[in-house]
This record gives C-alpha cells, structure tokens and sequence, in this order.
C-alpha cells in the first residue's frame, strides 16, 4: 500500500441521504425501495472513505436524476495531503461531461453536477481527475478514474409489453370473469415490474363511451354566431353486439345547455352529432355542459334484467367570442313630429350599444339613399335625430329613413335600423268645394227648390275628424235670389228664394259661400258657385243654357276644324314625298364599251401575271399614238347637232408623255362630243426623270438607234418573254 501522501484522496462530503431527501417527489414512488437503497449507499460512502485511508481505490459516485433544486447539485470533492490550502494546487477534471455536465473548483476540488441528468439516456459517467503545481505546471499525483452512476428515481409510467392484448370471452359470462393477464414494465428498472390482470364484465349489447381519459369528458367548442343547425362535434359509444343489437340512439338526459343544444343519431355510423339548437351568445354565457346519454334501440327481453343498457358521458361546450356588429335596442323606431316642427329641432334617438365585452365606441349616421333631399340628419354621437328642413305632411306624411350605426375602431362592423317618421296633421290649410259645380235654375223654377249639393275638402286631417260649416259671405248674408241650407252633414244645400228666373235679363248668377273647419286655428276660404239660367222642360230637365245657345250658330264646331286641318297636312306630306322620290330617282348610267378607249389613259388597280402575263396591258398605244382609232362620238346619247370629227395632230415630234397627256387633256376639254364633266376621265403621270434613269421602254423611239436586247435570251427561260418583246427591231415596230 503506498503511502498516504501519494494518492489523490477523494472525500464526498455531500450525503446522499440528505440528497435524496431534497429531491422532489415523482409520479410514483417506492418508500421502501428507496430506504434500502440509502441504506446501502450510505454503506458504500463509509466504505469508501475507509478504504482511501488504506489503500487508494475508487469508488463510485451517485448522483440522483431529474434533480430540480435551487442550486446546482454536489457530487463529491477531490482532496490530495499535498495540498496545504494555500492555492498552489489546482484540479483539473476530464472525461465524460467534465466541463459541461460536470465542473470543478480548481482551488477547492468541489465537483458539481451544472445540468438535470436523466439516467434513462445515461446511466453512468467516467471521468478522470489530476492534480498539478500552478507554479512549476509538474502534476503533483499521477491522473487517476472515477465513475458517477446516475441514481434512478421513478419518473416514468410502466409499459405493457405489446401494443395489443386479444382476448375471447363468450356472451353472456359471469361477472368478474377473468380474462387475461399482462405485465407492464418500469422503464427506470427492468427488475421493478408491474403486472396488471385486466378483468372484463360483460354485459349484453351495453354501450359504453371512450371519453377523454385526462378530462373524463367530451369538449367541443362553438363562434357565438353559428346558425341554429350547424354540426359542432360527434361521439361515439362503442357496443360489441352487431346488427340491430348495435344501434344506437343519443339523447341529452340533463345540463344547462339541453335548450341550447341538440344532438341527432347519425344512423350509418352510429355517432351522435351534436347540434346549435339556439343562438348563442358570448357575453350571456361563455360554456354549457351537457350529461349525453347513448341507448341501445333493440333491447332482447330475456336480458332485462342485465340492464341498463346505456350509457351517459359529460359533454362541455365554450362559446367562442367574434366581433359582432352594434346591436340597436330595438327591431324599428317609431317618432311622430308635428309638421309646424322647427328646423333643428330633435324629435327622437336611436341607441346602439357594441355587444362585445370591448364595448367599441359607436357612431351614427343616416342612410341618404332613404333620405335624398336631407329633411333628416342625426348627431354621430348620441343618435339623436333632427329636423333640417320644413316639413309638410299634406305632401309627404310618412318619411322611412334608415340609420347605421358604425364602430369607431373597426368600420366594417356596421349595422342598421328603419326609422318610421310620421308627420302629425296641424291645422293649415283651410277647406274647399270638393269639385267644380255646374249649377243651373231652371227659368220655371219655383221659390224653396233644391237646385244643388255641395260638399267640402279639407287637406289636413285633423284627429276627431272633418266638420265643415257653409254659409253665405256677410255682403250677401240676405241674397234676394237663393240662400244656402247646411245639412250638418259636412254638405250644404242651394235653395232658390223666387219664382221664375229669365234667361234674357240675368243668364248668370255668381254665389260667394264661406266654409269654416272646426279645428284649432280655425280655418276658412270663400267659394265661388256660379249658376246658369238654364230652360227646362215641365219636369225640370235642362234643354238649353244661354252659353249652348250662342255657340249653335257659330258653324262648324272645333272637331270638325281640327279634322279639316289635319287632312290638309297629310296631303302636304304626301306632296313632298312624292316630289323628294322623283328627285332622287337615278339616271341610267353611261353604257360604254370596253373598246371605247378614246384618249383615256386606263388605269388597273391588280398587279397584273408578272414578266411572263403578256395579256395584261398593251403599251403599243402610248408607244405609238397614231396607231389609236380615230375620235369617235358619244355612244351613250345622240348629238343634237352633227360636229366635223376633227383629226389630232401626230406626235411623232413630240412623244413625251407628260406633254401627251396635257395635250389631249386639253382637247377633251374642248370637244364638245367629248363626256360631259360627270364622267371621270383619269390621267396618270409619273414624274420627272430620276438620277437612275427610266426602266420603261417608253422613251426607247426617242434614242438615236435601237437598243440591243439579246443579252435577254442569255438570262434563261425567266426572261425569255422578254426577250422575244424586246429582243429585235421586228418587236420595237409592232
């Protein structure tokens, strides 16, 4: 054994038993288990610290997984007899996680643990330890290992075995039948298994529902603004039976939510739907809970006994909040204003709150498509409405507006509201005869005799409704010739005060009556009625009236006159048309031949066949002007007067064609057998010569000589119709 001096002697001051007791409680744990470890690692520290003092050996270090205290957790400390506390030592650790999951003190040799460490991923550390002189940098103890082994703590569930068990039992076994058994292992120690034996009652055609094993309960969620009849979730209760045994009917037994909600049975797959049966609202209320219950629809009776055959499960519904738009306080206002009412004045408010727990600001504001000439208008602020013109209810006694009430920090949420405005009736306008009365007397007529009834209008409508009073104008309170009755009834009668009227002496009579309203301020207007004298025959009948009479002999009556003038204007229009057509009737057109040259110059608007189309155009007539025929005379009419055909001078001295064309342009003008100036003759001319010289071969007979073509024939058969055109002196005189 060496001597003392000479070996690293490692001293773990921390005590295990102590760690342990700081470290929080798992999931699972097992007192005794832990106990007996203690006990045996509290063993191994004595023995470690006894052995150093004999011989050097290390031991291993525990340290316990997931810790999660305050501070970091101490492993242990490394300690040489040469190091006299004065700092002239320092430890250095290498190995496995030294620096990052392991750190030491290099003056005091403490080593800690600087990170949680999970014994499932590593269940033990090697790492060696030296020690060496700061000053001379010469290792003071020889390097030497050591090994942390990571305790395990119960942190993790037990597994089963296999993923799936598969067990048979018959129908209709006894209770508490044993099934199967299997085993679950500890993850954190193989040798601490767990076995569970799983017991199966069956019971005959019993649904039952797989819920959440965490919450023990279905949870679904709903927007506060989903429409009655929108699906939010399904569940399922499982039954082993088939057939008609299996189907299942879902029903809500009870909850707060069981008016809100509603729940159908989806025939084909045998789940239940979950439905909005109401509106919801966030702000009323924010979760339901419903008790769903799931019931076999076919029971067999020799098992009735072995029920219920049912099953409930917990559902848990939360409303969901959105951005609603402002919600009015009420469906449609109804405001009534007297139609006297002053401009600016208020007569009502609409209020409109936002239903959202924001409570958004909001501002108000009048549809102008429902109020085009703005008699309307409402303060943003409140909602107060007022007037901003006159009104008038004989013209208009009912006004429908429509306000919309906006959000402030979100103007796409909007909403609004009809506004019914009904105008009250205020006493303006005073009554009237309710038509125009063609009254007349007859010359007969005796004293005392009903000649007419008249009746009254009044435009306001006044709320105990219209009484009208008739009566005679003061001046003719006392009128020789009639006097007026009123009948109480809102009408008046015209009675007759003489016996027998003439036509010859008065053939008109003209009756101021008054008529008075009974509303407040009282109103009244002056009528007129004008009475003929009329002749009637013993009965009363009217004959004739002395305007009828006056207007018999004037001749004929006004329709006659307006259908004399109307014939006249149809044969007025029937003259001009007539004339207008044979104006515009067209003259036979010009028959020419297409022999008829003449001295036209003929212009073709096609491009012609190309070099070898010798068809398209003959140019012997401008090469040689005196081979034309002679002057002849309109074909298209026959002259009045025989002229002497007069022969063109030959151009032979001058066969420029600018000159030839002004020429002959010149007689045409100044023959008179010549078209006359309605038909188009037209003349073409290319222009001055240009610096290259002319292509044509129009100006070849006013060269010295012929010119030599027979390099043509020498082009090939592309050029051979040319050539055979220009190519000898045979050619130039044709």
């Amino acid at each position: 054994m060496m001597k003392a001096y000479s070996f690293l002697t490692v001293l773990l001051w921390s005590s295990m038993l102590h760690a342990i007791h700081m470290m929080p409680s798992q999931k699972r744990t097992n007192k005794h288990s832990h106990s007996e470890r203690i006990t045996r690692l509290s063993e191994n520290d004595g023995k470690t610290l006894h052995r150093t003092k004999r011989g050097w050996m290390w031991n291993q270090f525990f340290l316990l997984e997931e810790y999660t205290g305050p501070d970091t957790q101490y492993v242990g400390k490394l300690h040489t007899d040469q190091d006299k506390g004065d700092g002239n030592l320092k430890y250095i650790l290498t190995g496995d996680g030294a620096g990052s999951l392991f750190v030491i003190d290099e003056n005091t040799g403490d080593i800690h643990a600087a990170k949680k460490l999970d014994r499932e991923e590593k269940s033990l550390y090697v790492l060696r330890a030296k020690a060496i002189d700061r000053k001379s940098g010469r290792q003071v103890e020889p390097e030497s290992e050591f090994i942390i082994k990571i305790h395990d703590i119960n942190d993790n569930e037990p597994k089963f075995t296999k993923d799936l068990y598969t067990a048979s039992i018959p129908e209709m076994s006894g209770v508490g039948t044993s099934v199967i058994q299997v085993t679950a292992t500890d993850a954190d120690d193989p040798t601490y298994g767990n076995s569970a034996r799983v017991v199966y009652s069956i019971l005959q055609g019993q649904p039952y529902f797989s819920v959440d094993p965490e919450t023990g309960t279905y949870q679904f969620s709903s927007p506060e603004s989903a429409p009655p009849g929108t699906p939010l979730g399904r569940i399922k209760a499982n039954d082993p039976d088939l057939g008609e045994n299996a189907e299942i009917e879902y029903s809500i037994s009870n909850g707060d939510g069981s008016d809100m909600f509603d729940i159908v049975t989806d025939k084909d797959t045998q789940e239940g739907i979950i439905t909005v049966k109401k509106q919801l609202d966030f702000e009323k209320k924010i979760l339901y809970t419903l008790r769903v219950e799931a019931t076999n629809t076919h029971l067999d009776p020799r098992f009735l006994q072995l029920g219920p055959f049912k099953d409930t499960a917990l559902v848990k519904i939360s409303v969901e909040d959105i951005d609603e738009p402002p919600v009015f306080s009420r469906s449609s206002y109804l405001i009534e204003v007297d139609e006297d009412a002053k401009e600016g004045s208020i007569i009502g408010q609409v209020v409109a709150q936002d239903p959202d727990v924001t409570k958004n600001t909001i501002k108000y504001s009048v549809d102008r498509h429902t109020d085009m000439d703005r008699i309307f208008n409402v303060y943003s602020g409140n909602g107060s409405l007022f007037i901003s013109k006159p009104l008038d209810r004989e013209e208009t006694p009912w006004h429908n507006i429509t306000v919309i009430a906006t959000e402030i920090n979100n103007p796409k949420q909007s909403s609004q509201i009809p506004v019914f405005i009904r105008i009250l009736d205020i006493n303006d306008h005073a009554p009237e005869f309710a038509k125009y009365y063609e009254t007349f007397v007859c010359e007969n007529a005796k004293a005392g005799q009903l000649i007419q009834t008249v009746s009254a209008v009044d435009k306001d409508e006044p709320p105990r409704g219209h009484k009208f009073f008739f009566d005679l104008v003061p001046e003719f309170a006392v009128h020789p010739n009639f006097s007026i009755i009123d009948n109480k009834d809102n009408t008046a009668g015209i009675i007759t005060r003489r016996n027998g009227y003439s036509r010859s002496k008065t053939s008109t009579y003209h009756l101021p009556i008054i008529i008075f309203d009974n509303d407040y301020p009282v109103q009244s207007s002056t009528s007129t009625l004008t009475i003929q004298v009329c002749a009637c025959d013993s009965r009363g009948n009217m004959q004739s009236c002395n305007t009828e009479a006056l207007l018999l002999p004037a001749g004929l009556s006004t329709g006659a006159l307006i259908a004399i003038l109307l014939c006249i204007i149809i044969l007025l229009v029937l003259v001009v048309l007539f004339a207008a057509l044979k104006r515009q009737r067209k003259k036979e057109p010009l028959i020419i031949s297409k022999d008829d040259v003449r001295d036209n110059i003929v212009t073709y608007n096609d491009e012609g066949g190309g070099e070898e189309d010798t068809q398209a155009f003959d140019i012997g007539t401008l090469r040689n002007p005196e081979a034309r025929e002679e002057s002849k005379m309109r074909r298209d009419v026959l002259p009045e007067t025989i002229f002497q055909i007069r022969r063109t001078a030959p151009l032979w001295e001058n066969i420029d064609v600018q000159d030839f064309i002004h020429r002959r342009l010149k007689e045409n003008d100044s023959d008179p057998a010549a078209p006359p100036y309605d038909s188009l003759a037209t003349y073409a001319y290319e222009g001055n010569d240009s610096i290259a010289n002319s292509l044509s071969s129009l100006e070849s007979l006013a060269t010295d000589g012929n010119q030599d073509y027979d390099y043509l024939s020498d082009w090939g058969p592309r050029f051979k119709n040319l050539a055979d055109m220009y190519g000898g002196e045979e050619s130039d005189r044709d």
